[in-house]
């Protein structure tokens, strides 16, 4: 939403909109000039909007959305926009369930460093600009195709990445099966003559469609693309990346994780594609420092490495904990986890047990709710009943705070897609402190 928010006072428009909480972002938009408040209060709307565009996040209740639906105001969703914008230019969208925020904003760092040049709407901040939106005259956009209520099912376009299809939001679609055909969707959306690149192997590929399709992976060299050579450097990598018919060698990522080399495998498929000269791919690859909450280091020495994620899913939460002792083997892992939405906590607790299980001490928080109302018996203890490592806690964000201060640190995450982020500033501040 900032980004869309971004692009529009870019063009000129007047621009001012409600968030449920402030945050770092939302301060830099009152920065920009883009008037935000944080009270769901009529009075603070614009009612002479020519334009109202709003997230399905956004509560039923939300009484600014109701005044401009009671007042026949014309409203879309963010998805409508970037529907118009992936009309209009050459799109790349990225999808799935996983790994798509890091793409995006991979994928378009790439085309702006490499000088191929894009506009890129993405759903999270990069560290390299500190910034979700940019703008280029090359007519191509980069979009972060997200799936909660079908939105992606709008966009149009003419390379679609599509990560995974790993059940989430069966809020809306009820069912595994039913998400599985809404990605499956996604690639009938494609443009004729365009292009599907999808994680090798994943469930109903068969079913996939696309014009012409390009399959990548971590290490599995029945894809079309994938790594080979992997090795560790501080905190970060080195490989070798294979395609049909061509080859990169020696590539650097800076960043954690094993899931950030599949990750770049696809952006660097993204780049072949459009015919983006391999020499300048492996120049600016090692410049990519990520993106705000997605395997951030906020604090990293030799005593002590502190990482903050936006993991959200117990698919994430895996592959961020599996990561993380990897490179620092070492050092005893504690994450504080925040689960999101009462839904998700209730549809996936026995698989987040099984993920945060992989850590050494487990703090839980309270679940954010986000658009929800509270359910009945689901609470993040739901979580907890369900694990076999017993050094679990579920305490208050201040408890929390109190318990950093009070006990020695080695590996530190938090984690979580609510407001847990307030929290990563005062515990920086805490771990200076020792």
């Amino acid at each position: 939403m900032s980004a869309l928010a971004r692009f529009f006072k870019e063009r000129g428009a007047v621009v001012s909109g409600y968030d449920r909480t402030e945050t770092d972002l939302t301060k830099a938009l009152v920065a920009e000039g883009i008037d935000v408040h944080y009270t769901d209060k009529v009075h603070l709307l614009d009612k002479g909007a020519e334009l109202v565009v709003y997230t399905p996040a956004v509560s039923v209740y939300n009484q600014e959305m109701n005044w401009y639906i009671h007042n026949h105001f014309p409203l879309y969703k963010r998805s409508d926009v970037l529907e118009w914008i992936t009309q209009s230019l050459h799109a790349i969208t990225i999808a799935g369930t996983h790994g798509k925020t890091t793409i995006t904003t991979m994928t378009a760092y790439l085309l702006r460093e490499t000088g191929y040049g894009c506009n890129a709407f993405l759903g999270g901040i990069s560290v390299n600009y500190n910034k979700n939106y940019w703008s280029s005259e090359n007519d191509v956009a980069v979009v972060e195709a997200d799936e909660y209520d079908r939105s992606f099912l709008k966009l149009h376009p003419d390379i679609a990445v599509l990560t995974s299809m790993d059940p989430d939001h069966l809020d809306i679609y009820g069912t595994a099966q039913e998400m599985e055909n809404a990605f499956i969707e996604y690639t009938r959306k494609i443009k004729e003559n365009g292009t599907l690149i999808v994680k090798h192997g994943l469930k109903r590929a068969a079913e996939l469609k696309g014009p012409n399709t390009i399959t990548y992976s971590l290490n599995d060299a029945a894809a079309d693309v994938y790594t080979t050579n992997i090795t560790t450097q501080q905190g970060g990598y080195k490989f070798d990346v294979i395609g049909k018919g061509w080859k990169i060698e020696g590539l650097e990522l800076a960043i954690g994780g094993l899931h950030n080399i599949e990750n770049a495998v696809a952006a660097i498929a993204v780049t072949h594609k459009l015919g983006i000269d391999k020499e300048k791919v492996k120049q600016a690859l090692p410049g990519f420092r990520g993106i705000k909450r997605r395997f951030e280091y906020i604090v990293r020495n030799d005593g002590m490495v502190y990482i903050d994620d936006y993991a959200h899913h117990p698919e994430e939460l895996a592959a961020l904990i599996k990561s993380a002792k990897m490179l620092f083997g070492n050092k005893k892992c504690v994450i504080a986890f925040q689960p999101h939405l009462y839904s998700r906590t209730r549809d996936l607790a026995e698989g987040f047990a099984k993920s945060l299980d992989m850590a050494d001490k487990v703090i839980l928080l309270d679940i954010y709710p986000a658009r929800e109302l509270p359910m009945e018996g689901v609470t993040s203890q739901l979580i907890t009943d369900r694990m076999l490592n017993k050094h679990h806690r579920v305490m208050s964000k201040e408890a929390l705070l109190k318990y950093i201060e009070e006990n020695p640190m080695e590996l530190l995450i938090t984690a979580g897609a609510g407001d847990i982020d307030t929290l990563v500033q005062p515990i920086k501040k805490i771990l200076a402190s020792k």
